[in-house]
Formats: C-alpha cells, structure tokens, sequence
C-alpha cells in the first residue's frame, strides 16, 4: 500500500474512477471470453460513443459554471439535418457543410446563452425551452425523414486514418500517433520534475516516476497495438482523434487560461468572482454558446456514421453526456470537475454499456444498471464532501495540481480552494 501511494501520490481513492474503468474492462474481458479487447470491438466502442463524450467536454465545463444543458440532444439532431439538406439541396462541399454546421451551432448557443447571462432566466429553463423548440425544428426542418448525405461527409463519423508507406501488418499512421502519445507523456513528465527541482519542491524517487511512465506508456502502446491491427480498412478513428485534438486543447482552457479560471470562479462563488473581478456574465454567455457549437459537431458526427440524418437523432444526449460529467467527479453545485475526468467518466459508462451488450443483457436491465452506477458514484462524492474529504477525481487528479505539472493532467480549484485562491493563481 505505501508503494501505491508514492506511486499514485496519496490515498487509493485518488484513482478510483480509473481503477473502476480498469476493472470494467477486465470484468468484462472475462465474462465475454476475450470479445472486449479485440481490435473490432475497441475501435467501435469509439466510433460508437465519440460523439458523446464530445458533449461531455461542453458540459463539464457548462457544469463547472453552475448550469445545466438539457438542449444538446435537440441542437445536435437540429443541427445534423440542417447540414443534410445543405449538402443534399444546395450541393456544397463537405468542408462548408462542417463550417455551416459549427456556425449555426453557435448562433444556437448565443440565443440561449444571451436568455441565460443577460436576461437572467436559469440555464435549466431556458435549455428546456430549447430542447422542445429544437426537437421542433429538427422534425420540421426534415419532415420527419431520412436525409442521406455524401461519402465524403461520412468520412468525419466513419473514417479511418489511411495506411501510407511499406506494408508492415499494421497501420502506420496509428503506429505513429500511439509513439508521439507516449514520447508526450514521457516528456512532460519528465518536464515536471525537472520544474518541481528547479522551484525545490519534493520530487518523486526515481523508481516511482520510471515505473508510472512504465504503465502509462504500456496502456498507451497497448491501445495503439489494437487500433493499428484491426480488419482492413480500419484503423484509429478520424471521431477518435477529433475528440483527442478537443480533449487536449479544452484541457488547456480549462487549467491554463484565464477564462478557465474564470469559469471555476463563478461556479464556486458568483458573488465573490464578480468581486474580484471577473465578467460572469460574459463567462455563462460563452460556456453556453461552447456547449451549442459542440453540440452541432457531435450530431454532424453522428450523421456522417450513421450516413443519413433521421428525425429521432439526439433523443437521449443530454442525460448521457450529464451522466459521464458527474461520473467523472464533477459537482452539481458547480465550481469542480475537469475535461479528463469527464472522458473517464464517459469511458466508463461506454464500457458498462458495450460490456452488457457483449453479455446479451436487455436494454431494461442496462438502464438500470447505469441508473445505479450514476447514483452511487455522485452519492460517493458528496459523501466525502461532508466528510471534508476530496472527490474522486481532485483526488485522482492531485498530484497534477502542484507547480510545475507537465500535461499529463489539468489543473483544477478542487473542493477545499477557495474563489479567492483560484483567481490569485490566475495573477
């Protein structure tokens, strides 16, 4: 247990959430005789959940702010047959359908987010209002029906990375994301400690830091080998690296800008945040119109997938994407919760799902299954909270927060850091 805690730096609740997914899959890579670790299973896992765990991003962060977005389900499919009929009806290329696609999503997220910030109305009534007018337009727009669109759209929600140079068994260009993704780890963590000496904080013995890159960069290689060694025709996922391309960039947001900060602020004391500064109602109006435009490009994804947009797209998002958010350590009050721990939470309940599917269990029992794991993972976290203690994921995600952090992790105010402190470091 003590190897453990250096290893991880704290108590084992740190990786909790971690150690659940963990379990998940190993759990479920005995129960169906090895199907969920194959390459076709884990490449589908991806393809068929990257769009929801692109919401999760914008709602970690709509959340963060002390708000809720139960409109994304409706402006996704709205946003999906608006974009099937452009490319059907006017003929315009792919890449404009894209770019019409994010436009009209975040004019969507401005109109809520203007009724949120400055008329005043709670982001929870005017989301409501949203899903029933945009489940509206979606079924007017398309007349309740199908709406194919091009190949080459389809490419966003259903391509893979091509093969390119010698034929060595496995996909080259997945071969050389998974090495980058691993020379990245090892460089920023190496990075950190080099800082952590510099400023002459502690630093991890030597053992613990090469036997933590040594798991990481086995899980990492591990994953790469799956992907690069699927059927024909199949490698790492274009969904898959258009959601790594948003977890890093909304990572750094989040943890090193300004607005990140000031997105924790106002979702842990409003009042105090605006005391000190900070513009919230600018912050509520942009966490809003982010959540729309992310919510267009998760239903263009799930269009080109499916290759067609129908009127029943998007039915469910939201509730899916709060889930993974909450899952991921994230507070109802607002003012905790991080990009990283949202994809776990998402990843979590993706494997449950897949798992059961796998095991043939029905949908009704799915749903309660997921209803419970929902349940009992927020009930834990306000648990530790009135315990003093930190959730799931500040404590997983501690060891990140000390000066000096490489990017193996962003940064967070947890439960215990006051408005105040969270805008000092902003200085």
């Amino acid at each position: 247990m003590n190897a453990l805690k250096k290893l991880f730096g704290g108590n084992t609740r740190q990786f909790g959430m971690i150690f659940a997914l963990v379990a998940l899959i190993i759990f479920f890579q005995f129960a169906t005789d090895g199907r969920t670790l194959t390459p076709g299973n884990v490449i589908n896992l991806f393809n068929g959940n990257s769009y929801i765990l692109i919401l999760a991003i914008g709602m970690v962060l709509v959340i963060i702010a002390g708000h809720i977005d139960l409109s994304v389900g409706s402006v996704a499919a709205f946003v999906g047959v608006t974009v099937a009929l452009a490319l059907r009806d006017w003929g315009i290329p792919w890449w404009a359908g894209v770019l019409l696609g994010l436009a009209l999503g975040a004019v969507i997220g401005a109109w809520q987010g203007w009724w949120t910030a400055y008329v005043g109305i709670p982001a929870f009534i005017v989301t409501l209002a949203g899903m029933l007018l945009f489940r509206g337009f979606n079924q007017f727009v398309g007349k309740s029906n199908t709406i194919p669109v091009p190949v080459e759209f389809q490419y966003i929600g259903s391509g893979y990375l091509p093969e390119v140079g010698p034929d060595t068994g496995y996909n080259n260009l997945t071969v050389l994301l998974g090495l980058a993704a691993a020379a990245f780890v090892v460089w920023g963590e190496l990075r950190s400690r080099a800082r952590a000496k510099a400023l002459g904080a502690e630093v991890p013995e030597t053992w613990v830091t090469v036997l933590k890159l040594v798991l990481i960069c086995a899980a990492i290689l591990y994953a790469t080998y799956l992907f690069a060694t699927g059927r024909p025709g199949t490698s790492f996922p274009i969904p898959g690296l258009i959601l790594a391309v948003l977890v890093l960039l909304y990572g750094f947001i989040s943890s090193r800008t300004i607005l990140g900060r000031h997105v924790y602020a106002v979702g842990g004391n409003r009042h105090a945040a605006e005391l000190s500064g900070v513009q919230s109602k600018k912050v509520n109006f942009l966490v809003m119109m982010n959540m729309s435009i992310l919510a267009g490009l998760a239903g263009m994804i799930f269009v080109a997938r499916s290759t067609a947009s129908g009127p029943f797209d998007g039915v469910g998002w939201e509730l899916d994407a709060i889930a993974a958010v909450f899952i991921g350590g994230a507070a109802v009050t607002g003012g905790v919760g991080t990009v990283v721990g949202s994809i776990i939470g998402g990843l979590v309940m993706a494997v449950l799902n897949n798992g059961l599917q796998l095991l043939g269990v029905g949908a009704d029992l799915t749903q309660i299954i997921k209803g419970l794991v929902l349940l009992i993972a927020v009930a834990f976290d306000v648990y530790n909270k009135t315990q003093g203690k930190r959730s799931i994921i500040g404590l997983l995600t501690r060891n990140f927060n000390r000066p000096g952090a490489g990017p193996s992790g962003p940064t967070q105010p947890d439960e215990t850091t006051s408005t105040k402190e969270a805008i000092a470091r902003e200085a």
